[in-house]
C-alpha cells in the first residue's frame, strides 16, 4: 500500500497493512535534529516517512507583512491578518498577541471585503509541483482551510471574541461562515484548475486543558452551519474531513460527527483526550489521529514512551480508524535519537 491507500483504508474503518504515520515537529525541533544527525538535505517528512502532504492557498486578508521590532531574541511583526504578534526568533512557542485589527463590529466589514475567493490567492504552478511530488511519494494530500474560533483570534482578542460569542453570536456566525465560504470557494477553484487532493484539513482549536472554550450550545449557534456546509462539500466530492482541535473537545464530538467530520486530531493527552476511551465511545463513527504524549517522548526513562505507544496502539488501531501523530506537535526538548526510537516503536506496534 502507498500512503494514500493506507490512510483511506484506515478512514473507512478497515485495517491497512500498518498504522499510517504523520507528525508535526516545531521548526526549532527540526533545527535541533539537524544538529544531532538529521541530514541537511532531507526533510523530516522524508526521513521518517510521514504520509500527509498539505496544500495551502492564501486565506488571509492579505495585509502587507511589516517588521516592527527585531532583537536577538524576539521579532515583532504585523501579519497578513493585520494583527501584531511577538515571536521568539526560532518560532518555538505560541506568539504573544499585541494587537488585533477588529475591536468593534464596525471593524469587520473592511476585513470581510478582503476575504473573497480569487485566482491570485493560489500559486497554481507551485501547487501543481507539490502535487506531483506528493503523488510520486504516494502521499495523502490535504487541502488546508481555516474557519472557526481559532482563526478568529488572529482578528479579535480572545476576551473580546468570547464576549461576542455570548452577546452577539449572529455576528460571530457571519464571520465564521465568511471564512468557511472562502475555504470552499478556493478548493473549488483549485479543483477546476486540475489540482488534485484527497482530503480537507481545518485548524480550529476549541478546547483548553479542562474542557471547551465555549459551550456546545454556542458551537451550535456560531459554528455548526459553517462546519456542515464545508464538510458536506468535501464529502460530496469524495474527500474526507480532518479537524485539528487542541484541548479537551470530547464534549463536541457528537456534534462534529453529525456535521460530517471524519477524523479528529491531535487528541491532547494533558487535556484528558485519551484515544483508548474515545475509540471505545466513538470509534464506529469517527477516526482518530494522535494521542501520543510528547511528554513521554522527552522523559528520561524510555520505558514511558514504550508503554505509551504499546498500550494505546493496541486499542486505537483495532479495525482501522487510527493514524499515528503526537498529541500536539513535537517540541524541541525531544532529541533526534529519542524521536528515532519513537518511530521504531510506531512501526513495531503499528503492524497488523
Amino acid at each position: 500500500m502507498d500512503s494514500r491507500e493506507r490512510i483511506l483504508t484506515a478512514l473507512r474503518h478497515q485495517e491497512p497493512d500498518r498504522v499510517p504515520v504523520h507528525d508535526s515537529p516545531w521548526a526549532a525541533t527540526v533545527a535541533r535534529w539537524r544538529r544531532e544527525g538529521l541530514p541537511e538535505d532531507v526533510s523530516p517528512d522524508d526521513y521518517f516517512g510521514f504520509e500527509i502532504a498539505m496544500l495551502n492557498c492564501d486565506l488571509t486578508p492579505r495585509f502587507p507583512i511589516e517588521t516592527i521590532e527585531e532583537t536577538d531574541e524576539f521579532i515583532v511583526q504585523r501579519t497578513r491578518y493585520g494583527s501584531i504578534r511577538k515571536n521568539f526568533r526560532d518560532f518555538s512557542t505560541t506568539p504573544e498577541v499585541i494587537d488585533c485589527p477588529i475591536k468593534t463590529r464596525d471593524d469587520w466589514p473592511p476585513i470581510r471585503d478582503r476575504l473573497q475567493a480569487a485566482d491570485h490567492r493560489g500559486d497554481w504552478e507551485e501547487l501543481r509541483r507539490q502535487v506531483r511530488e506528493a503523488r510520486a511519494k504516494g502521499r495523502f494530500i490535504c487541502f488546508v482551510g481555516l474557519h472557526g474560533y481559532d482563526i478568529l483570534q488572529t482578528y479579535i482578542s480572545s476576551e473580546r471574541l468570547l464576549m461576542a460569542m455570548a452577546t452577539d453570536p449572529d455576528w460571530v456566525r457571519e464571520m465564521i461562515m465568511t471564512m468557511a465560504t472562502l475555504s470552499v470557494d478556493m478548493a473549488r477553484i483549485a479543483m477546476d484548475k486540475g489540482i488534485e487532493f484527497d482530503g480537507f484539513w481545518n485548524y480550529n482549536d476549541m478546547g483548553y486543558r479542562n474542557g471547551l472554550l465555549f459551550s456546545p450550545h454556542t458551537y451550535r449557534i456560531t459554528h455548526k452551519d459553517a462546519d456542515r456546509m464545508v464538510y458536506s462539500f468535501f464529502r460530496e466530492h469524495g474527500k474526507p474531513n480532518f479537524l485539528h482541535s487542541c484541548g479537551n473537545v470530547s464534549e463536541l464530538i457528537p456534534e462534529l460527527i453529525e456535521v460530517g467530520l471524519d477524523c479528529l486530531q491531535p487528541l491532547e493527552v494533558k487535556a484528558g483526550m485519551d484515544v483508548r476511551r474515545l475509540k471505545e465511545e466513538f470509534g464506529d463513527d469517527l477516526s482518530f489521529m494522535g494521542g501520543i504524549d510528547v511528554r513521554a517522548m522527552a522523559a528520561d526513562d524510555p520505558a514511558a514512551i514504550e508503554e505509551e505507544i504499546a498500550s494505546k496502539f493496541q486499542v486505537a488501531k483495532e479495525n482501522g480508524g487510527y493514524i499515528y501523530h503526537s498529541d500536539h506537535s513535537v517540541p524541541k526538548n525531544v532529541s533526534f535519537e529519542r524521536y528515532q526510537h519513537v518511530m521504531e516503536l510506531v512501526r513495531e506496534h503499528g503492524q497488523y
